[in-house]
């Protein structure tokens, strides 16, 4: 197999792979609030915003990386370059968009991100801020 049909492949799955990101992340995302739903379990509509922008974040992830791989490591032209620029742009602005969202804050911003009490450290990654407690 030549270099640059390999590297095609690999732009193809990465792209098939974001897809499906989205695809799950809206599947689990609904039937999340579904259950919830049924169990009267709250928050339902924050929680499935959160989650659903979460996969679209990781899914925009992907489609990047794939349009990446493709477009510069296949067809290095001064116009397809262009056309990268412009899409990762576009991309990455609807990133920040869905981060502002989500978190309530600019990713570079530092702080507290909002979210549900029931999830805790799980969802922050196990980062979640120390509480105190008395030795006595």
């Amino acid at each position: 197999m030549e270099f640059g049909t390999f590297i095609e492949s690999v732009g193809e799955v990465i792209d098939v792979l974001g897809v499906v990101a989205i695809v799950l992340g809206v599947l689990y995302a609904s039937l999340d609030a579904a259950l919830r739903g049924v169990r009267r379990r709250s928050p339902i509509y924050t929680r499935f915003r959160r989650v659903l922008g979460r996969a679209i974040l990781l899914g925009l992830e992907l489609l990047v990386a794939a349009d990446i791989i493709k477009t510069v490591a296949v067809t290095p032209t001064l116009e397809s370059v262009g056309v990268l620029a412009i899409i990762v742009l576009i991309r990455t602005f609807l990133s920040w968009s869905l981060e502002l969202e989500i978190s309530g804050r600019w990713p570079w911003q530092k702080g507290a991100v909002s979210g549900d009490a029931d999830e805790g450290a799980a969802v922050a990654g196990g980062n979640a801020p120390a509480v105190a407690t008395d030795p006595s």
